[in-house]
């Protein structure tokens, strides 16, 4: 028959035995990452967002020595992506390439978005700016911003611009030049970019704020002339074009993309992430395959850095949306 103190030192050696089973099992579900990161891509593969995630990803997998998937998921101007990252578990598995539309500019534009950025995802960092340019069909006679004004400020109303779609940074973009300048233009939508280059180098249209990648082969082959890029300031990557900025005092497009987390992703592992994303676009290889595609990788200085200009880039273009009597259902 066993004594009391047979009873404990045998419950005792249980526990330890049970401690020093679960203590491995307990780290190695707090070490992260311990599986595959994915990362949601908004666009169909080979574009932008899909060149920005890949060459983060692939440098990424190198640095925290587990595989990284992208996935593809692209639908509704890249809110469909970023609705399955607000739904997705907050343990730092599932991040998505965010950028200005579905996240700055969708919360003004849509009355019944499924996500509210500040509620549903955690800002990680800024990651890259797709290039955007001023390009006009050669007809106008334009070869600065400057001369372009004069000669579409004797055409108000007459100057038509295109864009890929109503409330596309594209489109906005020309309603911010028209607010600035004081010209009257007439904005064309069309399904996607390619489309309305096709109109802008026939001469139906005389102006865009396209990607600078797309409209490229067209300004080499001079169907199209770049008058200036849409950014704040000059870029390193086109440092001949000026910023419309330098003629138009105000204005500045960023087409921005960053990393996003789910809401509720623990502070330890949206560090990590901050500091690996950051490492990683410090990469000579992301480098040179983000600059052949018209893109600047480029971090934020911190996370709380990277939501403040998320708050304001937002502000911003909901003044210009509203300014604009922009509605979309």
């Amino acid at each position: 028959m066993k004594t009391k103190a047979g009873v404990l030192a045998g419950c005792v050696s249980c526990l330890i035995g049970l401690w020093i089973i679960w203590t491995p099992v307990a780290q190695a579900q707090d070490k992260y990452p311990s599986r595959p990161v994915r990362i949601l891509i908004p666009f169909p593969a080979g574009g932008a967002s899909d060149t920005i995630g890949r060459s983060i990803g692939e440098q990424l997998a190198t640095q925290i020595g587990q595989p990284v998937v992208i996935d593809n998921r692209p639908g509704a101007a890249g809110r469909l992506a970023t609705e399955m990252l607000a739904k997705a578990e907050p343990n730092g598995y599932t991040l998505v390439v965010g950028g200005v539309g579905p996240l700055a500019i969708s919360p003004t534009l849509y009355k019944n978005l499924p996500y509210e950025v500040e509620r549903d995802f955690v800002p990680i960092t800024r990651v890259a700016e797709l290039l955007n340019v001023m390009v006009v069909n050669p007809s106008t006679g334009a070869g600065n911003i400057g001369h372009f004004i004069e000669w579409a400020r004797k055409r108000s109303g007459e100057v038509r611009y295109g864009s890929s779609g109503p409330g596309q940074l594209d489109h906005l973009a020309g309603e911010l030049f028209q607010r600035l300048t004081g010209i009257r233009m007439t904005h064309v939508p069309y399904k996607g970019g390619g489309p309305a280059l096709v109109d802008l180098i026939s001469g139906d249209l005389q102006l865009m704020f396209s990607t600078y990648v797309v409209a490229l082969p067209h300004i080499n082959s001079g169907r199209l002339r770049a008058l200036a890029v849409t950014t704040p300031q000059r870029r390193a990557l086109l440092p001949d074009l000026p910023a419309v900025s330098e003629a138009v005092p105000g204005f500045g497009v960023s087409n921005w993309n960053g990393i996003f987390a789910p809401a509720k992703t623990p502070k330890h592992i949206a560090d990590f992430l901050f500091v690996e994303f950051n490492k990683a676009l410090q990469a000579p290889e992301v480098k040179k395959r983000q600059n052949a595609a018209g893109i600047e990788p480029g971090g934020s200085t911190s996370r709380a850095e990277f939501e403040k200009f998320i708050r304001e880039d937002t502000a911003r273009w909901a003044k210009i949306v509203k300014d604009a009597n922009i509605q979309i259902e």
